[in-house]
């Protein structure tokens, strides 16, 4: 390859590095998500594309291939999912990440292993990414439907798990000391099957941390099997890799920490505690549950103070969020401050309300987290409650229950609270809601969706 053009290649790669850190930074922000994303997604291809140009680089017509089938495949499932399915989508992308980290780390090891060599780094990087794909793959098939959302836990897992991830990482071993690929079969199944080990026991209300923590371990991956690359013919696209990776792997483990720290556990709890499948010792939950109707439940937050909206992943499932916005607009037409109550972990990953709600044209000003809103509820005068159910549970400060120490919205502290929910179900955790059965607390039930537009229609018409 001609120098100049070396040169070139990474000058580009420079450049679409900075692009992708200075995109990832802007996600940071609601207000500058979109643009991040679109600044992301421009380094990538142009990242992609200036390989085309390295030295050493074949088979370009199956690369072709390759990008127009997963390019194209990508683009259509992200302009037809639903914002419902979008945790789903992202747990079986950052799946395929790893899986492409597991097979690039494969390709690197096979390479290695015919010509004598040993490399350590495309061996954590197999390691790591065939967990990725594998418990990404389990994520997505409990939030599909496919499997239950509750814990699966499975007899003696802890000591089974830690067999077969040793024995895996020992054929691994094995493969890289006496340089034979007979055992890099067995390898790869066993880690596979670690990685759905792992996730199976995990339940609904942790996917968010679990999806969080994947992404991160792709990075790390991909980080991995970059360093791998750099004393390759493509060292280059390598030097790209490590960057990207690391970038990916670090925003992502911070994620991750910041998630489970949300609900005040540590990350060894929420992959090995088995969140959900033990008793609720606490007590029983004792009261009744209230209903109200739609005309009663108007007419007190119409001629309330404040209002403050915490919506859930009830919302999210019967696409309400313009509905909530024009109730939120009609109730500021009558003069009443209307604020929402974001949960870190409400829905199904993170920040699953707040690009809800950006979408259906809520301010990001009237968006509070929990710290913030929650001095202020005690002071509100009806705390609206929309398809949320274990982030709001006073359960969380009852010695005892499964949700103990769990911090939450204290929606229960304001004068009245109306519940907005399909029916009596329990949440994520399995854990009954103590906040439904409390003397300040009615149930209006049905659809989300039609429930607010009833009560839009009944603001506007008072």
């Amino acid at each position: 390859m001609i120098a100049w053009v070396g040169t070139v290649i990474d000058a580009v790669y420079v450049v679409a590095v900075i692009a992708f850190i200075l995109g990832l930074k802007a996600m940071s922000s609601p207000e500058t998500a979109r643009r991040g994303i679109l600044y992301a997604g421009v380094a990538m291809l142009v990242a992609v594309a200036v390989t085309f140009a390295t030295g050493g680089l074949g088979n370009f017509a199956l690369i072709a291939l390759g990008v127009f089938i997963g390019g194209g495949a990508g683009w259509y499932w992200a302009r037809v999912v639903k914002m419902t399915d979008m945790p789903q989508m992202v747990a079986i992308f950052n799946g395929m990440g790893g899986g492409a980290a597991a097979a690039i780390a494969a390709v690197e090891l096979l390479t290695s292993l015919s010509a004598g060599a040993t490399t350590g780094l495309s061996l954590a990087g197999a390691i790591i990414g065939s967990i990725s794909i594998a418990g990404s793959f389990i994520a997505f098939s409990k939030l599909q439907g496919w499997l239950p959302g509750r814990p699966i836990v499975l007899p003696a897992r802890q000591v089974v798990n830690f067999a077969v991830l040793l024995v895996g990482v020992g054929f691994g071993g094995a493969a890289v000391v006496v340089a034979q690929a007979f055992y890099l079969l067995p390898f790869f199944v066993l880690l596979l099957v670690y990685g759905i080990l792992l996730t199976l026991p995990i339940g609904g209300a942790d996917m968010p941390v679990v999806i969080s923590l994947f992404n991160a371990l792709t990075g790390v991956a991909v980080a991995l099997d970059g360093f791998a690359l750099v004393n390759g013919p493509l060292g280059d696209a390598g030097y790209a890799m490590v960057i990207a990776g690391t970038l990916v792997g670090a925003a992502g483990s911070l994620l991750t920490l910041l998630m489970a720290r949300a609900m005040n556990r540590s990350l060894g709890n929420v992959l090995f505690g088995a969140f959900g499948s033990g008793p609720d010792t606490g007590g029983p939950v004792t009261g009744s549950l209230k209903p109200i109707d739609v005309a009663d439940a108007a007419v007190l937050m119409e001629y309330s103070g404040q209002v403050v909206i915490a919506p859930g992943y009830g919302m999210a499932v019967a696409q309400a969020q313009q509905k909530v916005k024009e109730l939120a607009d009609a109730l500021e037409a009558r003069g009443v401050t209307v604020k929402f109550a974001i949960h870190p972990v409400a829905g199904r990953m993170p920040g699953h309300m707040n690009v809800l709600l950006a979408e259906a044209g809520v301010s990001y000003d009237k968006l509070f987290d929990r710290d913030e809103i929650n001095p202020e509820l005690a002071h509100t005068d009806v705390a609206l409650v929309i398809g949320a159910n274990d982030v709001v549970n006073p359960a969380a400060r009852r010695t005892g229950s499964a949700l103990q120490g769990m911090p939450i919205l204290d929606v229960d502290q304001a004068k009245n609270v109306i519940v907005i929910k399909r029916g009596q179900g329990k949440g994520f955790a399995g854990i009954e809601n103590d906040l439904f059965y409390k003397d300040n607390c009615r149930m209006l039930y049905g659809d989300a969706q039609h429930v607010v537009g009833e009560l839009v229609q009944a603001v506007k018409k008072a």
